[in-house]
């Protein structure tokens, strides 16, 4: 994990592909649709890591008994990159697009680690759940309007991460305290902290482990230079 959040001015932006439309795509139950803007996902892992870092919120919905309800926290991450083949999207591309062999799919191990009170609405509904909550999770960064000829023609350009999985109390002090140090690394710069027992014991740290996410980037057109 790296030490320090990159400036977005730094960040390694991909060649802009040629614009591949999925719109055929339909909801199957179990399954997950591929992204419909398939030009602007992103698979390389080094970029992958670079939104995590620019990042600093991550929002994370979930449903209990009260109903449906969603969170913005800070977090903490691990992020191990699993190669494997390109997805079938990137094959049928034309020339224009990235090549399928420098592809690798966001399918990996992402850990989102929070910190919260002893007690609370999220951490009720989590025990409530088993220690296993289902829940869905939002981060986005890069954010810039896009002027339009038009009204309809406005737009706005980011990158961002979504995906789902599974929400847990992390029990064991050892994993708790690496998770806080995860955390803090990321939002303070501070990644080489130890904590005490008596530390931990004063919050809630819990993880959401993610069972698919994809990435997406949407960048801001280069300026037109009119002759």
């Amino acid at each position: 994990m790296t030490d320090a959040v990159p400036q977005a001015n730094t960040r390694s932006v991909p060649a802009k592909p040629a614009s591949i439309r999925l719109d055929d795509e339909i909801t199957r139950a179990g399954q997950h649709r591929s992204m419909r803007r398939a030009d602007r996902e992103v698979f390389d892992p080094a970029q992958i890591r670079e939104i995590l870092d620019a990042c600093d919120i991550v929002r994370i919905a979930y449903q209990d008994a009260e109903g449906l309800s969603i969170v913005p926290v800070n977090f903490g991450y691990v992020y191990v990159p699993q190669p494997s083949a390109a997805p079938a999207s990137d094959a049928a591309s034309d020339s224009a697009s990235e090549p399928a062999s420098d592809s690798t799919p966001a399918q990996a191990g992402l850990t989102l680690f929070m910190h919260s009170a002893l007690h609370g609405r999220k951490i009720d509904a989590i025990r409530a759940a088993g220690n296993a909550l289902d829940v869905a999770f939002e981060m986005e960064c890069d954010c810039e309007l896009i002027e339009g000829r038009t009204a309809c023609n406005w737009s706005e350009s980011f990158t961002s991460i979504i995906g789902t999985g599974k929400a847990s109390v992390v029990e064991d002090p050892a994993r708790a305290g690496e998770g806080l140090a995860a955390l803090m690394g990321k939002q303070a710069h501070m990644p080489n902290i130890h904590f005490t027992e008596r530390q931990l014991a004063t919050v809630t740290v819990w993880q959401v482990e993610a069972d698919y996410f994809t990435a997406k980037h949407h960048p801001k057109p280069a300026p037109r230079h009119h002759m």
